[in-house]
């Protein structure tokens, strides 16, 4: 498992050094939006990754490999998991920094909320990745554009309201809903990406 996320990162490390600038610029912005796209956008990191893979030939690589099913597609939702962790504490951390030096207030719970909403789309896109193939995917791909636009969206607004002393009563209850979500989805996701994969090769 721990090789196979390497391979990833090692894949698509060139896009990931940009992406790292643009966490940090955007994070710095004072936007809603931005500061929750750098975190919502990491969900289509392992979509270039499986990109990669299709381009390249790699399942049949794999298949001569002692991989299972279950290590190459776990892989990528582990790998997705750690980008967006890694997002989050970057754009907590320069967020939180910036609060200290200039009159900006850092709200964790919009934060919170970029991280779940970010592992919600990326439980919803693998499954049709892996089901449709990244070339066949395009629709696919469509969806989940418009699932991180809309997603970041609705995030910023929230934000935009608490940053404005307006007081949103719904944060606790829209955290666990989101938490919820993003547990069930990825409960079903998982073992629906590997019977997807299977089929696939089969």
């Amino acid at each position: 498992m721990k090789a196979l996320i390497l391979k990833d990162t090692y894949v698509i490390w060139r896009q990931m050094k940009y992406f790292l600038v643009l966490i940090l610029l955007f994070s710095a912005l004072p936007s809603g939006f931005n500061n929750a796209f750098a975190v919502i956008y990491t969900s289509m990191l392992p979509y270039t990754a499986l990109a990669y893979d299709e381009r390249s030939k790699w399942d049949q690589m794999a298949a001569m490999m002692p991989y299972s099913s279950r290590d190459i597609v776990l892989c990528k939702y582990v790998f997705g998991w750690l980008c967006i962790g890694g997002a989050a504490v970057l754009s907590g951390l320069l967020q939180a920094a910036l609060s200290l030096v200039i009159d900006r207030a850092f709200l964790p719970g919009t934060l919170a909320m970029s991280v779940l909403g970010a592992l919600c789309i990326l439980a919803i896109s693998l499954p049709l990745m892996f089901r449709m193939g990244v070339e066949k995917g395009r629709l696919g791909m469509f969806l989940v554009i418009f699932l991180v636009c809309g997603g970041a969206g609705a995030i910023a607004s929230i934000a935009d309201d608490m940053s404005n002393g307006t007081p949103f009563a719904f944060q606790g209850p829209v955290l666990a809903i989101l938490l919820f979500a993003a547990v069930v989805l990825n409960a079903i996701s998982v073992p629906l990406s590997m019977r997807f994969y299977a089929k696939r090769q089969g």
